[in-house]
């Protein structure tokens, strides 16, 4: 069965090129939230993640909130499998996409259409899939013959229609996110929230980063609250918003 499970799990980066508590190593430990640490060689990193544990089953729509710093975008990462855990036990069931970064992979040298080949690839689709996935890409992306140009000549718009239309062809399982997607014009915005919605509801979990309000009630669940790399409080949307808002 898809699901997620941390228990007790721990992630800490190390800081290459630091030594011992500088001025530089302390506004670090301001910025990220963390806490340094420095073993006896001197060596630090910096622990983003303490002791986080729960578990996530299909159904489970979850919205991660915190203030900057507080191990959002780490935690996403650790279910990605970007970071692994240096304490604790991560367990995850199922296939995974993750929307933290679209722009992922994409080579401003290459033209669109060889674009859309390396991008899906990095999103596990098979040269085969993507054939059959490339006239709806190049179709949803509006770029026209403009898909045999190189990317370093499109406008950033273009360049966003093109990655957000790659990184959108996933039915995953498991979707993870960094705040909601919203790219375009105005015209291209509203076919590209109906898209992006019609991936979260086809995906058994999502785990999404945010400090919207509103896109919690309308999207979530269930809440993760997340202070200084460890959970304060989890539950219900019901239960953690009035809380965490006040």
């Amino acid at each position: 069965m898809v699901s997620i499970r941390f228990t007790d799990v721990g992630v800490s980066i190390p800081i290459f090129n630091a030594n011992g508590r500088s001025l530089t190593s302390r506004l670090l430990e301001v910025a990220t939230g963390g806490r340094l640490d420095a073993d006896p060689k001197g060596k630090v990193s910096v622990q983003a993640l303490s002791n986080i544990s729960f578990e996530l089953f299909p159904g489970d729509k979850v919205a991660l909130l915190g203030h900057n710093g507080a191990g959002k975008s780490t935690l996403l990462r650790a279910i990605a499998g970007v970071y692994k855990p240096t304490t604790g036990i991560a367990e995850i069931a199922g296939k995974t996409a993750s929307l933290i970064d679209i722009n992922l992979g994409i080579n401003p040298e290459a033209t669109g259409e060889e674009n859309i080949y390396i991008r899906g690839a990095l999103l596990g689709f098979s040269k085969p899939e993507l054939k059959e996935k490339y006239a709806e890409i190049v179709d949803f992306s509006e770029l026209g013959d403009f898909i045999k140009m190189p990317v370093r000549t499109y406008s950033s718009g273009m360049q966003l229609r093109l990655a957000f239309a790659i990184s959108t062809i996933v039915r995953p399982e498991i979707l993870i996110m960094d705040e909601w997607l919203s790219v375009g014009d105005e015209g291209f915005r509203t076919k590209a929230e109906s898209r992006l919605q019609s991936v979260v509801e086809h995906s058994d979990i999502l785990v999404i980063a945010t400090h919207s309000r509103e896109l919690v009630q309308s999207v979530c669940n269930k809440v993760l609250w997340l202070e200084h790399g460890q959970v304060k409080l989890q539950g219900t949307v019901t239960e953690v918003l009035p809380k965490y808002f006040g």
